[in-house]
């Protein structure tokens, strides 16, 4: 995928409704915990990997892992790119919508 052209208006990555939603629930914040995203987005830790990994390759989120408190964790923040691409993606979606016959 061409990172580049996918920043500008509708992005078929990010339309797909699991990946929309990680974006939008990202999108206000620095970081959200994994647990914390799975738990919003209610599906399966399987679910929101597979989705994490293809926004992932595609430049669109960072995935940190750490530790605390002696457990393992993982954090997920949107990039520069990924945000400019959401962003374009909702203002497309709502130029289509504010289309007149």
């Amino acid at each position: 995928m061409n990172v580049a052209s996918s920043q500008v208006g509708f992005d078929e990555l990010i339309h797909a409704p699991v990946r929309l939603r990680i974006c939008a629930s990202l999108a206000p914040l620095q970081w959200a915990e994994f647990a914390q995203l799975r738990d919003a987005l209610e599906v399966a830790d399987s679910v929101l990997s597979k989705h994490l990994k293809q926004l992932s390759d595609a430049g669109y989120v960072d995935v940190e892992r750490f530790s605390k408190g002696g457990r393992s964790h993982v954090r997920v923040a949107l990039t520069v790119n990924g945000r400019r691409a959401y962003v374009g993606h909702v203002a497309a979606l709502r130029a289509m919508t504010h289309q007149t016959p």
